[in-house]
C-alpha cells in the first residue's frame, strides 16, 4: 500500500516513489530546477512561496515545495514507524 505525505498547501506525494529531499540553495540544485522547469518535468507546491525544498522523485520529476527539508524528512520517517508498528 501506498504511504502518502503531505508536503504544504494541500499538496500529497507518494512517499514511495522520493529519491532525496534536498535544499534548493546549491547551484547544481538550481540548475537542476531550472532544466526541470525548461523539459516541463517539475511540479511547483509552493503555491507562491519560496521553495525551500526539493523532493527527487524515481521518474526524475522534481516536486517544489515550500517546507523545509527537515520537516519533509520527519514526516517521511514518522510514517514509515507508523506502517512499521501496524506490522
Amino acid at each position: 500500500m501506498s504511504k502518502f505525505i503531505h508536503i504544504g498547501f494541500g499538496n500529497i506525494v507518494n512517499a514511495d516513489k522520493i529519491i532525496s529531499v534536498v535544499s534548493p540553495e546549491a547551484a547544481p540544485i538550481k540548475r537542476m530546477i531550472q532544466k526541470s522547469k525548461e523539459d516541463g518535468n517539475s511540479v511547483d507546491a509552493t503555491s507562491g512561496r519560496k521553495t525551500k525544498a526539493v523532493l527527487v522523485m524515481e521518474n526524475g520529476m522534481l516536486v517544489l515545495s515550500a517546507l523545509l527539508p527537515e520537516t519533509i524528512c520527519s514526516r517521511v520517517q514518522s510514517e514509515s514507524e507508523s506502517v512499521a508498528d501496524e506490522t
